[in-house]
């Protein structure tokens, strides 16, 4: 179930007008019509084409074949689920934000779509002006995100046999590109531009989503375990990205020698 919020056009059209002139496409992934119909409205206001799927093998080939600025993927969908569609489409390269909604309200759902490449979670049942709020944030995130960089801040960074490098936003290793979603290289970049000091998790989420919140913090916990699959010899020993306990995370302060 969803609820409308007073003066959401309005406040939408002003914000529209203030993002980024480019051409956004959002792939909705939705088998409630009322839902799906609902959700439009609202945002081709904030989008320049909504792409409306009812099940997961459909937004799964749309995903791996057309270009999307964001996906907003339900969990609970006809045939391949949404946790299914989430994990394939990151494995194969999808780099955009997705942001998964879904009436399973349990800690472990959330983070198991989080673990799974999601880089937000909200929960049924929700405003549309808050869903409306978050896919401009993401889309915002995004768009500053592929802006090119001040060349003082395009010198890459070594870790180890990895590189990062801020100019093509590509982690490489060996001259190969590691895949990583947007918010997984920032995250990085800025444990690598910052070794051996250490962020909370509150910090993080001030950082790199913008916002604060009490669930969002396993976003970051998310985040950091999916770095750690790609570039940790042993994830479940750590040897590059360390925890502090009771504070958060570092990046090793001698990791590049």
């Amino acid at each position: 179930m969803l609820t409308e919020g007073v003066g959401l056009r309005s406040n939408t059209m002003c914000s529209s007008m203030q993002l980024a002139q480019v051409k956004r496409r959002i792939l909705f992934v939705e088998d409630a019509p009322e839902v799906a119909e609902l959700m439009r409205r609202h945002l081709t206001e904030i989008a320049d084409e909504v792409i409306i799927v009812g099940n997961g093998e459909a937004a799964l080939s749309l995903g791996r074949t057309q270009r999307f600025d964001l996906i907003i993927l339900d969990l609970i969908l006809p045939g391949m689920g949404g946790l299914d569609v989430c994990r394939s489409l990151r494995s194969s390269g999808f780099a955009s934000p997705i942001i998964i909604v879904t009436a399973k309200s349990s800690e472990l759902d959330r983070i198991l779509g989080l673990e799974l490449g999601a880089d937000d979670y909200l929960v049924k049942p929700f405003s549309v002006i808050e869903l409306v709020a978050r896919v401009k944030a993401s889309l915002r995130r995004a768009e500053i995100d592929a802006r090119p960089q001040p060349a003082g801040e395009e010198k890459p960074i070594q870790l180890g046999q990895f590189t990062v490098d801020p100019a093509s936003r590509q982690l490489l290793r060996g001259g190969e590109p590691v895949p990583l979603t947007a918010k997984e290289f920032d995250l990085l970049l800025l444990l690598a531009q910052n070794p051996g000091r250490a962020f909370s998790r509150s910090r993080l989420v001030e950082l790199l989503w913008g916002q604060d919140g009490g669930t969002r913090e396993h976003t970051v916990n998310s985040h950091i375990n999916r770095l750690r699959a790609k570039i940790e010899a042993d994830p479940t020993n750590p040897t590059v990205i360390e925890t502090v306990w009771g504070v958060g995370y570092r990046l090793k302060r001698d990791t590049g020698n």
